[in-house]
């Protein structure tokens, strides 16, 4: 089924494990893009592509990027041959350039596992072009709020606008119980991600572009910004107005929720 105009969302990709172990999330992606729709393309914002300035993949026929170590052997032998969209690349940066922003097409940059995880999982037959836009870590859950905004019209024409990143990622903590799979969720992982849930499905957007401040525990749920960042961006793009709605919500041993969302 295709639809003209679908909802932004945000996805939780977690480990690249996902891919190998059977899990509640991984489960829910296997069904998630069967539910959306057969979009004309994927613009995909992940937490692995970072940049001083927004840079958008112009590649036709982009490669692979295992940017992990220490996995086991099949995780490297995955591929996902979806196309490129170079003329949707040069659209976007287009739309954000009027918008104010210093964007750039990029090349010879591959799918990195933020983008061929869930993707490999949401539409196996990889017949869908994706474009891939960066993150800029240092400029703040506000600026990627806005980023997402400047790209809302694309919707329009059939594009769906994906923010892949998980909802709390404190790396330290996961390496501390990942052999525990029945960890229960601490205070400080399930008070944050309520927050979460509360302010998306109230759209309170500007709530949630101040997080850091706001947030219970913000800090300790993301030593760094990145894998939450996909998150303001997707909202952005739902437009002005827009609430969410949690799609999806586990976790994997305890501290690292897998909570999904669409916006719109």
């Amino acid at each position: 089924m295709s639809q003209t105009r679908l909802p932004s969302v945000f996805v939780s990709h977690g480990s690249p494990m996902i891919m190998l172990e059977n899990s509640t999330a991984r489960e829910f992606l296997k069904d998630f893009g069967h539910t959306l729709g057969k979009a004309k393309a994927i613009l995909m914002c992940s937490a692995h592509f970072e940049t001083g300035e927004p840079r958008l993949s112009a590649d036709a026929h982009p490669e692979m990027i295992y940017d992990f170590g220490g996995f086991p052997k099949p995780l490297y032998e995955i591929v996902y041959p979806a196309p490129g969209d170079p003329a949707l690349a040069a659209k976007a940066v287009a739309m954000l350039k009027t918008a104010g922003y210093r964007a750039a097409p990029i090349t010879n940059r591959g799918y990195d596992h933020g983008t061929w995880t869930p993707l490999k999982l949401m539409y196996p037959d990889a017949d869908v072009p994706v474009v891939q836009i960066s993150i800029q870590p240092q400029a703040g859950a506000a600026h990627h709020v806005a980023l997402g905004r400047a790209l809302e019209p694309l919707r329009d024409e059939g594009v769906l606008i994906v923010g892949s990143g998980t909802m709390t990622h404190n790396l330290y903590a996961y390496s501390q119980v990942r052999r525990f799979p029945d960890y229960p969720t601490p205070e400080w992982v399930s008070r944050f991600g309520d927050w979460v849930h509360e302010k998306a499905e109230a759209g309170a957007v500007d709530d949630i572009a101040d997080y850091l401040k706001l947030a219970p525990y913000a800090r300790e749920n993301h030593p760094s910004e990145d894998h939450f960042l996909p998150l303001p961006f997707a909202m952005g793009a739902a437009g002005e107005g827009a609430k969410g709605k949690r799609v999806h919500t586990s976790e994997q041993s305890g501290v690292m929720l897998m909570d999904a969302y669409t916006f719109g």
